[in-house]
């Protein structure tokens, strides 16, 4: 039998797995006030899923441990613990540097576009990438990615089984539009959402990444809720167009994500749509929303401006044809994703140095509250 020390007790311990996490419980950091007294032994483990039957379990797997390595007249005491809501889901991601949000107070300012774009901007810099399209009701990424008749398939890491993203153009790629057929309405209360949002970045084999970007839909609900609940986010990006509705809208999103008790950076404004430029007149712009509408209210906001993309059509053909224009090599579209690509990186590394971590948001009686 080994001898009874801290080190060889942890040994024995990595062989017990938490279920929801697939990992085990030493590498996970899970086991905490561990103290040895001749020949007993007490400890505690923190473990998601706190029901009884759960706790239980994991008590007599430790036992077990403890037992098979240094037999039966070791005293085990074991005191199972619930892990707190922003430990369990922190554990989960362990891997990704930087989870992005990309969002707009309201629909139809090519918010998925600009999501598309970046992500394949960075992915073409050479970082690893992934994208959660959280838009449940409206997915629109496997379109926009051509990969619409894909199917994920589940894969077993470490005795789980997980999600395997789809790939393309350098992108992991995860939507709701993956599990539904493509002519299928989504008709789903808010809880069933939030679910489906939660197993797509959870319960899904994302590897390293540099880079998470999540696509949310618009406006400000239960998704964009359950997002800062679940992830500590890096940082917002805010896409609007120019005219004053979509800019009010855009002046709510930067709101939500600057509220004291949720206190996401804002990385900056997009501002799509920016001018209307016709092929056959390529150096002319025609400002038909609005002239640098979003510029100033980053402005304002005091939040940088992070491109200004114009309204040409190759842009939409891209987007539907499944091959983002900023594929298109040196055209004005490709060149005006790529610098915005240059300065959401550049927020993002600014963001990093100059602040600490975002913590994760968790709700008590109704009002957000910031996790410690």
């Amino acid at each position: 039998m080994k001898d009874l020390t801290k080190e060889n007790i942890l040994e024995a311990l990595k062989k017990v797995i938490e279920p929801d996490l697939g990992k085990d419980i030493v590498s996970q950091e899970l086991v905490s006030d561990l103290t040895v007294d001749k020949q007993a032994v007490s400890f505690k483990v923190a473990i998601q899923n706190a029901a009884m039957h759960s706790r239980n379990r994991m008590k007599e797997a430790c036992e077990f441990a403890i037992e098979r390595a240094f037999g039966k007249d070791i005293k085990v005491i074991c005191e199972i613990v619930a892990m707190k809501k922003a430990e369990a889901n922190v554990s989960k991601v362990k891997g990704i540097k930087n989870i992005v949000a990309v969002a707009s107070g309201k629909g139809g300012v090519g918010k998925s576009t600009v999501t598309a774009n970046l992500a394949v901007g960075l992915a073409q810099k050479g970082y690893k990438v992934g994208l959660v399209d959280a838009d449940i009701y409206g997915p629109s990424q496997p379109l926009m990615f051509d990969v619409q008749h894909e199917k994920p398939v589940g894969r077993a890491v470490d005795g789980k089984q997980l999600i395997v993203p789809v790939e393309s153009y350098g992108v992991k790629i995860l939507s709701i539009g993956f599990f539904a057929d493509v002519n299928q309405a989504v008709i789903w209360r808010g809880a069933m959402a939030t679910k489906a949002l939660s197993q797509m970045i959870f319960d899904a084999d994302w590897g390293e990444l540099d880079y998470l970007l999540i696509d949310l839909p618009p406006g400000t609900g239960d998704i964009h809720l359950t997002l800062v609940q679940s992830l500590p986010i890096t940082g917002a990006v805010i896409v609007s167009t120019p005219q004053n509705i979509a800019l009010a809208d855009a002046r709510k999103g930067v709101s939500m994500f600057q509220l004291d008790t949720i206190n996401v950076p804002v990385l900056g404004i997009i501002e799509n749509m920016a001018w209307f430029t016709p092929a056959e007149l390529p150096d002319n712009k025609y400002y038909i929303f609005g002239n640098e509408g979003a510029k100033h209210l980053a402005a304002q906001l005091d939040v940088p401006l992070l491109g200004q993309i114009p309204l040409v059509q190759s842009i939409r053909e891209s987007g539907d044809a499944g091959r983002p224009a900023i594929l298109q090599g040196t055209t004005p579209n490709a060149i005006a994703f790529k610098e915005m690509t240059d300065n959401v990186i550049e927020q993002i590394e600014l963001r990093n140095q100059s602040l600490a971590p975002t913590e994760v948001v968790k709700v008590e009686y109704g009002a957000p509250k910031c996790s410690s």
